[in-house]
């Protein structure tokens, strides 16, 4: 009878797996019908594998697009693994949306900053707390509502946003060299008008340029299109590298011509004083390092990534686009610290909104960009 049932029992196990494969391969058979039919494949747009998810050195690049890999457990409910590199980006852009939000909100309720520089550096603070926030609601919205639209969307979103605070840093630094060759007029109303003329023009184009891949320049049809970060075209992503590398080659030059104006002058104390006294070489010199440690902050964030785009593909991991957009968010982290935490007019105006029974008897001086 052993014999007996132990031959029963295998007959139906074999019963069984047969029907098991016969179901695997018509459901297969379905999924190909459908799509030969023309009905979409979700494999294509799906999340990745969990090793390319958590920045795995082999898989296809899924930057920026839904990272999470559903993993049944033991219970057959579904977990998801979190991408530590999203994880860094939306840490990244608390800290950045809290920095420049107190920015914003000082600038705003203090009349004494409304002059052109403090305009600009407002703008700047503006379309940073803008990606900072970006940034961490495509967190919420790639992990809690997976979605084609909305992923593309917060695409454009933080195009838009991190376009602004590029566009707002090269306003900035035409306003240094501006002001150097007009001083006596820097505060005159005209000026004013001209900057609020230059940041309409910038947040124009930078609107634009997120609103693109929105308005149908991107690969969601096409993927052999997509570029390092998807849904971006290559083509796309080539303009905006493009525009970043002239905006880059811009300041670069105003940079050197403020860098000789700031040394003509020091030359100039010094015929009339037949020498170059300590203090003002030590301020020429300081002012000359600090121009230093702006552009090359800003290179430094932004460099690797622009380059990374024009010469990397869709192909490569995902995380040589991780490793190469994280240090970009940064700059708009450091941005507060270079352009308006060093100012002694906000960090007076941090001491009336953290202590208001400070009071300075030293009346407010906006001082001209180039002092900044």
């Amino acid at each position: 009878m052993c014999n007996g049932a132990t031959s029963g029992g295998m007959n139906a196990s074999a019963a069984s797996l047969n029907d098991s494969q016969v179901v695997a391969v018509g459901a297969e058979g379905a999924a190909a019908a459908a799509t030969a039919a023309g009905a979409p494949d979700t494999s294509e747009w799906g999340p990745p594998a969990a090793s390319a998810a958590l920045g795995g050195g082999g898989g296809p690049n899924g930057s920026l697009e839904l990272s999470s890999q559903l993993q049944a457990g033991p219970s057959g409910l579904l977990l998801s693994a979190v991408n530590p590199w999203d994880v860094l980006l939306c840490v990244s852009g608390t800290v950045i949306a809290g920095e420049n939000a107190l920015v914003v909100a000082l600038i705003a309720s203090t009349p004494a900053l409304r002059t052109p520089m403090f305009v600009l550096v407002g703008s700047l603070a503006t379309a940073d707390l803008l990606a900072g926030c970006g940034l961490i609601l495509h967190f919420v919205f790639q992990y809690v509502v997976p979605s084609e639209t909305v992923s593309l969307l917060m695409v454009g979103f933080l195009v838009a946003s991190f376009a602004a605070s590029v566009s707002s840093l090269l306003a900035i630094t035409v306003d240094r060299y501006l002001s150097l060759y007009n001083a006596l007029t820097y505060y005159s109303r005209r000026t004013l008008l001209g900057v609020h003329l230059l940041l309409a023009a910038t947040w124009t184009v930078s609107l634009a340029l997120g609103l693109l891949p929105v308005l149908g320049w991107n690969c969601l049809a096409d993927r052999s299109s997509c570029s390092v970060v998807r849904p971006l075209t290559r083509s796309h992503v080539a303009l905006l590298s493009t525009s970043f590398f002239v905006v880059f080659g811009i300041m670069l030059h105003l940079y050197v011509r403020i860098c000789q104006v700031v040394w003509r002058h020091a030359h100039q104390i010094a015929l009339q004083q037949h020498c170059l006294a300590p203090p003002h070489l030590a301020a020429t010199r300081k002012g000359v390092g600090t121009l230093a440690v702006v552009l090359g902050t800003f290179g430094a964030s932004w460099l690797p990534f622009a380059i990374y785009c024009v010469v990397g593909s869709q192909e490569d991991p995902a995380i040589y686009t991780y490793a190469t957009l994280l240090p970009a968010t940064y700059n708009s982290m450091i941005n507060p610290i270079i352009y308006a935490f060093r100012n002694q007019e906000i960090q007076r105006a941090l001491w009336l909104l953290f202590c208001g029974c400070f009071q300075s008897k030293v009346p407010f001086r906006s001082r001209s960009p180039s002092e900044v």
